[in-house]
């Protein structure tokens, strides 16, 4: 497990960054966002109106990922300049080995929507959890997903040291456990509704909430994009805040369609995932409760376990740096 995080995260920090198109008087002409399938989110109803091209007045192509390492080494290679909903373990992972990235805002909170499922077969629950010791589990490692498992392995007492743990994503995760070629697996989104057809969560969100184990993404990009076009991410973020206020207020099912749509996921399915999606305000993520102290101690922790589980070599002292609320509170006068 080591071995395989470590690679992906030093070839993330390894590669080169090109940079997104411009003009030749330098004005951006295009960038490139990150996103997942099967995530229903509101910025996804504004992405098909062409919101964001109109207010940011450049063409944004819009790329999905299965994994949030997937889109660090994205960034990393200049591909990417921005990406939404990016998970706080794979942001750390990066940021831990120097990749020189940036928080710029809350994408969702989403306790219900990440976790760790038990075949069926085992007639496994929270009550005899430690009996997982020795099987085999498909984990996405480097994500939110990877974390949660490391937090529930530790507090069920599981012995981390005789699992056999795969390197898969939700989506490849969720067959093998369908094919018994696994024990158990830890997902999110559309993968993990199907490792429910196939087994049992062990913890429910409010109980992994009660152990401190949160689950929030961000939204990032590298620093030095941020830098050098804090206009144009305030903007992008902005445009996000709205679409989150007008779901917030409405609950349209027109606009539940389109966000389905975008998704790539039946209406029902992607009613089903957003009602467990939270979306903090601007004005929450500028709080305490997020950028305000709260969320750059939770990636001190999340780092910490990592280093403690020996899925990454070292932390950082502190991870208050890696969040750029300038953007945020820039969108906030808009």
């Amino acid at each position: 497990m080591k071995k395989l995080t470590f690679a992906t995260m030093t070839a993330a920090a390894a590669l080169m960054s090109t940079g997104p198109a411009a003009l030749a008087d330098g004005h951006l002409e295009e960038i490139t966002v990150a996103y997942f399938l099967e995530w229903p989110m509101p910025m996804l109803a504004a992405k098909n109106r062409g919101t964001y091209d109109e207010e940011l007045g450049v063409t944004v192509n819009w790329v999905s990922f299965d994994t949030g390492t997937a889109m660090s080494a994205a960034m990393a290679a200049g591909d990417v300049q921005l990406a939404v909903s990016q998970g706080v373990p794979p942001f750390v992972v990066a940021a831990s080995a120097g990749q020189d990235l940036q928080v710029v805002d809350v994408a969702v909170s989403y306790s219900e929507n990440d976790n760790c499922v038990a075949g069926a077969a085992l007639d496994v629950t929270k009550e005899n959890a430690g009996d997982l010791s020795g099987t085999k589990v498909a984990v996405p490692l480097g994500t939110a997903a990877h974390y949660g498992f490391l937090r529930q392995v530790d507090h069920f007492g599981i012995d981390l040291a005789s699992l056999e743990v795969v390197d898969m994503a939700p989506p490849e995760g969720a067959a093998a456990l369908a094919q018994g070629a696994v024990d158990w697996a830890c997902g999110f989104g559309g993968g993990l509704n199907t490792m429910k057809e196939h087994g049992n969560v062990l913890l429910t969100g409010a109980e992994k909430e009660e152990l401190g184990i949160l689950v929030f993404d961000v939204t990032s990009a590298p620093a030095e994009f941020v830098a050098e076009n804090p206009e144009l991410v305030a903007k992008f973020l902005k445009v996000t805040a709205d679409a989150n206020a007008e779901w917030a207020e409405t609950q349209d099912e027109a606009m539940l369609e389109i966000i389905a749509q975008e998704s790539g996921q039946e209406l029902e399915a992607a009613r089903g995932n957003i009602s467990t999606f939270a979306f903090p305000t601007i004005e929450e993520q500028l709080s305490e409760t997020w950028f305000g102290g709260n969320a750059a101690t939770f990636m001190k922790g999340v780092a910490d376990v990592f280093v403690e589980a020996g899925s990454i070599p070292s932390a950082l002292d502190s991870y208050e740096d890696v969040i750029n609320t300038g953007p945020l509170t820039e969108a906030s006068n808009m």
